[in-house]
Order: structure tokens, then C-alpha cells, then sequence
């Protein structure tokens, strides 16, 4: 049994996809931001940085989502998420993890939160994430168109369930992913897999289903 702590729609999102499409059992438990929830003593016991997500494991608490992702993939393979070490998949699995984790979700962070670090600079730092995240939806189009349908070809694999949560966080910006033709496609095909109505009913979310 696993225990993922999340706040709807955030980071936490392709863990609990992942676990949906692995079929295991796991509960949630919603952590309201709005009131502090993630600085509570409480959470903070679990989480001392009190970010989310915070999934246990066999009664350990793990954070970070690409590396819970990851973890869960590697612990169910019946489940086909992830490639298997000797598979020639294996190391495009690993690449575009990691850009994801790395280059592209830490752009939405300044985008959403410009003023984190530099509040001088914010209108900067935001315009500079808003192109730094449009180059990434380009390179990830173009991955798409060729030789697509998903991410790693023609296997669906984690690495489409993480690109759909960060379409997702774009829907609101001047030019969301789907305004990419190959993007819009695979939202689509995502969409209407049986784990994306489930996550939306489970978190309650109402954008973008």
C-alpha cells in the first residue's frame, strides 16, 4: 500500500497517474496549501521542505515526483511504464526523464513563481521561463512527429504521463502546448485512457479534462 500526499493538479500528478495505471492500491492524502498545510508540523514531520508530493513507501516517506515516478515504474514492470535495462528504449526513457525533470518543469516554477528569488527582476525572469518553455514544447513536438505517436515511439511509457501534467500547467499561458500540433495529439490520446477522468474525479479537477 502507498500513501501519496498531494495538492491537486501539482507535481504530485504523474505520481498518482502512474499509480493508477499500475493498479495498486494507495490513498490519498490532500494537503490544502491555501492553509498552510504543508508548513504544519505535522507534514513537515514527513517533509521537512514541506513541497509536494510525499509518497510513502513500505512506511518510508520519498519526495520528488519525476524520481517517485521512476521508483514506481521500476517496481511494477508487469505494469510497462518504463523500458527494461536491456531494452535500446531504455536510454531515450532516461533522457527525457531528466530533461523533463531538470529543464523543463523548473521553467514553469518561474514562470508561475518569477519573484521566488529576484523580486526586482520578476517580469524578466518570467518573460525568459515563457520562451525557455515555448523552445521545450518545440523540441518535444518535433520528438513527437518523428517517430511518434508517444514520446518514446510507438510505446506509451511515464515519460507521456509527466509531458500531459506539464501540457496540463500550460493551459492557461499565452501559447499552451497544444498549440503544437504533435502536442495536441498526444493530449488527446492521453486524455482518453481510463487513469485521466480517474485523476480529475479523484483531485477535483475541473480545467482542462
Amino acid at each position: 500500500m502507498y500513501t501519496l500526499y498531494y495538492s491537486p493538479g501539482s507535481a504530485n500528478l504523474v505520481v498518482h497517474l502512474a499509480l493508477l495505471e499500475i493498479g495498486v492500491p494507495y490513498e490519498l492524502k490532500c494537503v490544502d496549501i491555501s492553509k498552510g498545510e504543508n508548513r504544519s508540523a505535522a507534514y513537515l514531520a514527513i517533509n521537512p521542505q514541506g513541497v509536494l508530493p510525499t509518497l510513502v513507501v513500505d512506511g518510508r516517506p520519498h519526495t520528488e515526483a519525476a524520481a517517485l515516478a521512476m521508483l514506481l515504474a521500476e517496481r511494477h514492470p508487469e505494469a510497462g511504464l518504463a523500458p527494461a535495462a536491456t531494452s535500446p528504449a531504455r536510454a531515450d526513457y532516461l533522457q527525457w526523464m531528466l530533461y523533463l525533470a531538470n529543464t523543463l518543469q523548473p521553467l514553469f516554477r518561474q514562470w508561475f513563481f518569477p519573484a521566488d528569488h529576484l523580486p526586482a527582476a520578476a517580469d524578466q525572469i518570467k518573460q525568459a521561463a515563457g520562451i525557455g518553455i515555448e523552445k521545450c514544447w518545440a523540441r518535444i513536438d518535433a520528438q513527437l512527429a518523428t517517430p511518434g505517436p508517444y514520446m518514446l515511439g510507438a510505446e506509451f511509457s511515464l515519460v507521456d504521463l509527466y509531458v500531459l501534467m506539464l501540457m496540463r500547467w500550460s493551459r492557461n499561458m499565452p501559447r499552451p502546448a497544444t498549440s503544437w500540433p504533435a502536442l495536441a495529439a498526444l493530449a488527446t490520446r492521453l486524455k482518453a485512457r481510463a487513469s485521466w477522468p480517474r485523476v480529475n474525479a479523484a483531485e477535483g479537477l475541473t480545467e482542462w479534462q
